[in-house]
């Protein structure tokens, strides 16, 4: 009879979540950081770009300088996953936002100069940007999948059970951009 009531124990506690909730949390976690190091990898190779375009655009001084601020206001802006909120990811998408605009601007600034599109370096950096911002698009995904499995596991029973009993986990926000800013910018040339 003991051997029965811990077998059924336990089978309660597995198909209520109890083991998948702080797995889901984990996965969670692991995805925030894949997008915030794919930010970060953007943030990284525009400090490069922009050294590269000031040989060239001397007198762009004030798109520069834009770019310059919004790198420094885009990773500044960063969030641990426990500091999610809906009203901190308006701030964090705001800043990265803000870095993407500036990048298209200087963006169109290179294109009046010549040499500079026919620069080894620039095309190369140009394509690392290329391709960061795919991966940004693919981390973004990642984890809005792995948001909303474990917002299923914190809001539907049987797992939701568990949850309000032992971890009273919250539901944690998803990206919420607006339609014109869901495409990564422009980089062609």
């Amino acid at each position: 009879m003991r051997i029965l009531s811990f077998m059924t124990l336990c089978l309660l506690m597995t198909s209520c979540g109890f083991q998948s909730l702080p797995t889901a949390k984990n996965d969670v976690e692991a995805g925030w950081a894949e997008v915030q190091n794919q930010y970060q990898r953007r943030a990284d190779l525009i400090g490069n770009l922009v050294e590269t375009v000031k040989g060239y655009a001397k007198h762009e001084k004030e798109t520069l300088e834009g770019v310059i601020q919004a790198r420094a206001n885009a990773t500044k802006t960063t969030l641990k996953v426990d500091q999610l909120t809906p009203e901190t990811m308006k701030k964090f998408e705001a800043a990265q936002q803000g870095l993407t605009g500036a990048l298209s601007k200087l963006m169109m600034v290179s294109e009046r100069y010549p040499d500079l599109k026919a620069n080894q370096n620039f095309r190369d950096l140009q394509a690392e940007l290329a391709g960061t911002e795919n991966r940004i698009a693919i981390a973004r995904q990642r984890y809005i999948e792995i948001v909303n499995r474990f917002n299923k596991l914190v809001s539907v029973p049987f797992t939701s059970w568990t949850n309000s009993l032992i971890y009273k986990y919250e539901k944690k926000p998803q990206f919420e951009t607006k339609a014109a800013n869901q495409e990564a910018p422009k980089v062609q040339f």
